[in-house]
């Protein structure tokens, strides 16, 4: 347990020194390894053994067919991007709510939903529907605060609607049900959806100035605008569909859903050469940094695995006789507070192994401790000091200052807690589509 704990501070020491966390993932559990085959089990060899764990964990990882969904996904998200549906999105959800006080925020919460049913990515969404619906709302005069908090916050849905690349990194660190995480992950979006809404509505209601009502469209505008989602609708349907219904893997959707996207982009006259060689170099280069954390994650995993961490602390959880509930309130603790400090992925990758035996020890579901993990993981997008999804929009949007977008977001962060509660109080929000499934 001494050097497992150390091994965590020696990372967080990395971390603040600017160091990327994958070398430095890799770096601790490299060393780690080594210390602890040498001095705790005696291996003359702990050095060699500890080498050759690099080696061994990037071809196994390079070649681990779960992880081929990860490309596949994102080149169906960048495919989608660059074609500029995300602007058909934002036209048909404003032309049915834009007419409402603060109903541009709503659309863009919508289109935000919409849109990460087929990105996956929260920073990508949130860094798309920027450049869609800011200029349109800053036409009617929205204040920057409600504005940017809707982004912001709408672009966190991309990690746990589906597809979503965080969902699929955990179902392979915990060995669980990709597809069923897919679909456990689809009603708490959509209660995501609504809840935000909500805090528009409740923002817009005590200052009614920052959120004026739009052009109100006729139904043939309306009707029109919904020609240029047919697209986006057809592959989210084909996807989750096709894995609801079993007749495909998660890895097999993904192939479909990117073929799908690269088709309709095509046919549609919205893909030039241009733009599917920036799709593919997007894609390509987004997977080798995930593949990059994941090794380092993986090497840091078998590093605190071999200390025995995560089996000490499941049974030392077993026999304090804690109660599950106080057990789960005081992980979504810990991950609030990591939020200030971490970005999402680099949370999954450090806290999910010590963990999930815990977790699944005290008898809960894998799936929904999954979703529970992911929709923390939103929190801490929004959350300061760190928030990314803020930074993402400040690097678009460079003249509205931080403090105004982290004003902005708190209504939709307060969303997130009453889901949060949700989740955790009524667990078949979460189980109630994958225990159809079977």
């Amino acid at each position: 347990m001494e050097a497992s704990l150390i091994g965590f501070a020696a990372l967080m020491l990395l971390i603040l020194a600017r160091i990327p966390l994958g070398i430095a993932m890799g770096i601790v559990g490299v060393v780690g390894f080594a210390l602890v085959q040498l001095l705790t089990y005696g291996n003359p060899r702990g050095w060699d053994t500890a080498l050759n764990m690099i080696a061994s964990t990037a071809f196994d990882t390079g070649l681990a067919y779960g992880l081929s969904v990860v490309p596949l996904f994102l080149l169906m998200g960048n495919l989608i991007t660059e074609s500029g549906m995300s602007k058909e999105l934002y036209r048909a959800a404003n032309a049915f709510l834009g007419h409402f006080k603060g109903g541009l925020a709503l659309a863009t919460v919508v289109s935000c939903g919409a849109f990460s049913a087929v990105c996956g990515s929260s920073m990508a969404t949130a860094a798309t529907m920027s450049k869609v619906a800011m200029p349109s709302m800053r036409e009617y005069k929205y204040a920057d605060s409600l504005a940017t908090g809707a982004i912001a916050a709408g672009g966190t849905l991309g990690i746990l609607i589906p597809p979503s690349v965080i969902l699929v990194i955990y179902g392979l660190m915990t060995e669980s049900d990709i597809g069923k995480l897919f679909i456990a992950g689809l009603i708490p979006g959509m209660i995501g959806v609504v809840l935000y809404m909500l805090a528009v509505v409740f923002a817009v209601r005590l200052k009614p100035e920052i959120g004026p009502a739009g052009k109100r469209s006729t139904w043939k505008e309306r009707l029109l605008s919904m020609k240029g989602v047919w697209g986006i609708n057809l592959i989210f349907i084909i996807v989750m569909g096709g894995i609801y219904a079993g007749i495909f893997t998660p890895t097999e959707a993904a192939g479909i859903g990117a073929s799908g996207a690269f088709l309709i982009a095509l046919f549609s006259g919205k893909l030039s050469f241009k733009m599917f060689q920036r799709s593919l170099t997007n894609a390509a280069r987004t997977t080798a940094m995930l593949f990059f954390l994941v090794i380092g994650a993986v090497i840091f995993s078998n590093f605190i695995n071999l200390t025995g961490m995560p089996m000490m602390l499941k049974d030392w959880v077993l026999e304090s006789g804690f109660s599950p509930f106080v057990v789960i309130l005081i992980l979504v603790g810990v991950y609030l507070l990591l939020g200030c400090v971490l970005e999402s992925m680099s949370m999954i990758l450090l806290t999910v192994p010590v963990f999930y035996p815990m977790v699944e020890a005290m008898g809960f579901d894998l799936i929904w401790f999954g979703i529970l993990v992911v929709v923390v993981t939103e929190i801490s997008l929004i959350t300061p000091p760190v928030g990314m999804n803020v930074f993402v929009l400040r690097g678009v949007i460079p003249d509205v200052k931080l403090s105004t977008i982290f004003r902005g977001v708190t209504p939709f962060w307060l969303a997130d807690i009453v889901r949060l509660v949700l989740i955790i109080t009524i667990p078949s929000l979460s189980l109630m589509l994958p225990n159809a499934v079977g």
